[in-house]
């Protein structure tokens, strides 16, 4: 059982994992995220372009044949005499066809990169909610870690809404700056009852368990390679997160020794 006047971790112990899970944001996860979403950015303004192109490509071939098909029609009907045009008119055809289907699965990306960026939004605004009662002294006595773990934490939240919003600014989109909608009223809800480090800890515990789950499902989601290769490089940092709460809440071993999306967010 869970003893509510005291953390079941020293504050060494605590400052010892902070460091470790520093070191291995600085020096593994945040340089491949980073090269995974430089490498998703360019792929997506490769495939905007193509879709552009084609884009406008068909709007030059309605202006051609004019207004109403009327000379659409002739130019259908000539098609049907030579083998030759009817077999461009079925490669431009299935060309559009597959800039179509290639620009869905982009918009399908950027939907998944929008919800990311709104969760890690949530999760530093968790985070800055807790660091600000523990200084203000609403939580009781905390130990220096426990403010150092938060800020650290928050810290690489804010390195990974910056990254999904690089995603989206790079495609032309809006960046996300707000947390999500859905799950924003009942982190309040839950926050407003938080009266002592234990209950923060486990208030940021189900923040950082949504976060890892949605990320865990999204990857079976996300259609470019390159997405998925930057889901997987920000998913394990939030399970790292999540083993420390659990650590600092005396549930260890950790209760589940493989990630699952039963928490995924829904977009």
């Amino acid at each position: 059982m869970i003893n509510h006047n005291r953390l079941d971790i020293s504050n060494s112990e605590l400052q010892s994992a902070v460091d470790d899970l520093r070191d291995r944001h600085l020096d593994e996860a945040l340089p491949n995220m980073k090269a995974a979403i430089a490498s998703w950015v360019e792929e997506n303004r490769d495939e905007e372009s193509l879709t552009n192109r084609f884009t406008k490509s068909m709007d030059r071939r309605k202006f051609l044949f004019g207004v109403g098909g009327t000379v659409l029609g002739g130019v259908a009907l000539a098609a049907c005499g030579s083998g030759a045009s009817a077999s461009s008119t079925s490669t431009t055809l299935a060309a559009t066809t597959t800039t179509s289907a290639a620009s869905m699965q982009l918009a399908s990306d950027l939907k998944i990169a929008g919800v990311a960026a709104s969760l890690e939004n949530l999760g530093i605004y968790a985070y800055n909610a807790g660091i600000t009662a523990a200084q203000a002294g609403k939580l009781g006595t905390v130990p220096p870690a426990v403010v150092t773990f938060a800020q650290t934490a928050m810290s690489q939240h804010k390195d990974h809404a910056a990254a999904w919003n690089a995603v989206l600014t790079g495609a032309g989109k809006p960046a996300v700056t707000v947390t999500d909608a859905t799950l924003t009223p009942t982190v309040n809800s839950l926050f407003a009852k938080v009266t002592d480090v234990t209950g923060l800890a486990n208030l940021a515990l189900q923040v950082e368990e949504i976060a890892a789950a949605t990320y865990l499902a999204a990857i079976s989601e996300l259609y470019s390679d390159k997405a998925v290769a930057a889901a997987a490089t920000i998913q394990p940092v939030e399970m790292q997160h999540a083993a420390i709460l659990n650590y600092v809440l005396g549930q260890y071993p950790v209760p589940l020794a493989f990630a699952t999306t039963a928490n995924a967010a829904k977009g």
